[in-house]
């Protein structure tokens, strides 16, 4: 019989991998050429604005490492929500960050393609095309090769940014040739603060999505051999790199370039190279700017699949998304994330100023939502989670994580007041609420299974001496073990246990990341099968059995072709809390084998001896 997928999701993360993925995850290509602008809103105060806006991101990272090194197994962060907030948050938070990575990725796709027209002349469309390929074919690779790759991506963005901090260091203190200390351009020009100091806070709704990208290392963690530490480690280091690569870089550039100089244009790193004397600037810059938008479609791409992976494990996205082929990589989950990022470039051919737009525009609060879902959940677990289990713990709790929250609600606040992104606050809360909406549709269906028509006569009748149990959590119960005795009663009958290896039926779906979750599966599937086939043979009765494929009627026709059954019986939890009634699998199976099928309702989960059955 079939097992469940043999592949696992490999572990090919090495630490120096996460190191850098950490590191350079807070580096987005809104750095390079996003702060111009906000240098131009705010004045020579911008690095103010770096500031709040990292001591916001900071906050969320140290919530989630405080819940991901509680729960290092998990992965994600929608696990969180829905143990704080309910099936609802987990489901909206999963899909809401997958659809914002997606179009990231197309976003950058197109991005990266004005990048290469400086050096290719080629349609914009196809070299768009031609990234999304590469990376979509890097991370299909393996996990290894993703790794590889967003470390030596990462690396590149890290370098510029050190060089630049060392160079610009010099230039601005005096040690540069020909250069005096000059600080006079923070002061100059209007003044420190030429447009109020409103503008500082103003500036928030552009810097944060520059910023996003750093709890990726949560998600890679998962991935790696010590999930606890390589989160702990990412998440305590996050305070150095936005001081370090964000304030200090903007800083700098706030001394070297008047505020409102043209000079900072579409990059003033740029600018303040060329300000240096620094040959080749914007060609070397251009170059460091397409290595971070790489960087950022290769993670977006990345974490969008593995939000699927766990999206399907909850059975909150097709099953087939957790199947991952020989070299370890869930192939599915990565397809139909890029089919959204080829979906963008071509819209972005055909429609940039609306179908493309309104995309850009759908997903543009959409982080926000994740951030404040995430320190809601932060603090409704803390009160839930056993002190020893708190090895990382949120600074000043609650008062600093109820501050955290009101600053979200700030930020969202300020966006559908500037005109600007009202209307990106507005699509984003359509696409919240229509998230929120499948929920309920999918959780109604849920409620309303109809229980199955009885078949317990007839398959009295049939007097059945070969007889096939289907089933997974309720294995071992006593009511499933109460039944199967009444079918031996008087009878020399042989029983044939099948077991589906399925992490959502298995219950590991629930407590096990990615990377874990298809081992864990086929552990707890040949336990139960274990146990049960102990207690039937210590009854004297003829008992085996098998551990099943994952898909439940797979493993249901593998068995049947295996044993010949003249019986089957499927037990499972009652409608509305069982995914095989949702699946109509008993149904199905009564109508596909000309055997009696049974199904038995079981109160209770495997090794509970307090069930009740009801025989049907």
């Amino acid at each position: 019989m079939a097992n469940a997928p043999d592949a696992e999701l490999h572990k090919g993360l090495k630490q120096r991998h996460l190191t850098m993925i950490a590191i350079g995850g807070v580096i987005g290509a809104g750095l390079f050429v996003g702060s111009g602008a906000v240098i131009n809103e705010v004045g020579p105060a911008a690095f103010l604005t770096y500031a709040v806006t990292g001591v916001l991101i900071v906050m969320v990272m140290r919530m989630l490492g405080e819940m991901a090194t509680a729960n290092p197994s998990t992965g994600s962060f929608a696990d969180y929500a829905r143990k704080a907030l309910g099936g609802w948050a987990g489901f909206s938070v999963g899909w809401l960050y997958w659809y914002f990575w997606v179009i990231v990725v197309g976003f950058e796709a197109v991005a990266g393609a004005k990048l290469l027209t400086r050096w290719i002349e080629a349609p914009l469309w196809l070299l768009a095309l031609g990234l999304m390929i590469l990376m979509t074919a890097t991370n299909l690779f393996s996990v290894k090769s993703y790794g590889e790759f967003e470390y030596w991506f990462a690396g590149i963005k890290v370098l510029a940014i050190i060089i630049f901090l060392a160079l610009g260091s010099l230039f601005v203190i005096g040690l540069w040739p020909g250069r005096d200390a000059d600080f006079s351009n923070l002061t100059a020009h209007g003044g420190f603060l030429p447009n109020g100091p409103g503008a500082i806070f103003s500036g928030i709704v552009v810097v944060i999505f520059s910023m996003v990208g750093a709890e990726i290392a949560t998600i890679a963690a998962a991935e790696s051999n010590d999930p606890g530490r390589a989160i702990a480690k990412a998440t305590n280091s996050v305070v150095l790199r936005i001081a370090l690569f964000y304030v200090g870089s903007i800083f700098l550039l706030a001394v070297m370039l008047p505020w409102n100089s043209t000079e900072l244009g579409d990059s003033p790193y740029v600018s303040a190279f060329e300000v240096m004397g620094i040959p080749y600037a914007a060609d070397i810059m251009n170059a460091v700017v397409l290595t971070a938008v790489l960087s950022c479609l290769n993670s977006g791409l990345y974490t969008a699949s593995r939000m699927l992976f766990v999206l399907a494990a909850r059975r909150e996205a097709p099953i087939r998304l957790i199947t991952v082929n020989g070299r370890g990589v869930p192939v599915s989950a990565i397809l139909l994330s890029t089919v959204v990022g080829f979906l963008c470039v071509i819209a972005a051919y055909i429609s940039p100023d609306t179908v493309f737009l309104f995309l850009l525009n759908s997903s543009g609060a959409i982080i926000l939502f994740v951030y404040l879902i995430i320190a809601v959940s932060q603090y409704v677990l803390r009160r839930r989670t056993p002190e020893a289990k708190l090895q990382v713990k949120m600074w000043a709790f609650p008062f600093l994580t109820l501050l955290t929250i009101a600053a979200i609600v700030g930020v969202l606040i300020s966006m559908g007041v500037g005109e600007d992104t009202r209307s990106q606050l507005v699509l984003s809360l359509v696409s919240l609420v229509v998230v929120v909406l499948v929920y309920l549709v999918v959780a109604r269906r849920n409620r309303n299974v109809p229980a199955e028509a009885s078949a317990a006569e007839r398959l009295a009748a049939a007097a059945p001496h070969r007889v096939l149990i289907v089933a997974n959590e309720t294995v071992g119960a006593d009511d499933l073990l109460t039944e199967i005795r009444r079918f031996a009663t008087d009878r020399d009958a042989e029983f044939f246990v099948c077991v589906p290896a399925n992490p959502v039926d298995t219950g590991q779906a629930e407590h096990k990341g990615a990377v874990y979750l298809w081992e864990a599966t086929r552990r707890a599937a040949q336990e139960r099968l274990d146990t049960t086939l102990e207690i039937l043979r210590s009854d004297g009765l003829q008992a085996d059995g098998a551990v099943g494929d994952y898909r439940p009627m797979v493993a249901m026709d593998e068995a049947v072709d295996r044993f010949r059954p003249d019986a089957i019986v499927i037990s499972t939890h009652p409608a509305g809390e069982s995914a095989w009634l949702r699946d109509d699998l008993v149904e199905r199976a009564a109508k596909k084998y000309p055997m009696p099928v049974e199904h038995v309702v079981s109160h209770a989960p495997a090794g509970v001896g307090d069930g009740t059955t009801t025989a049907t």
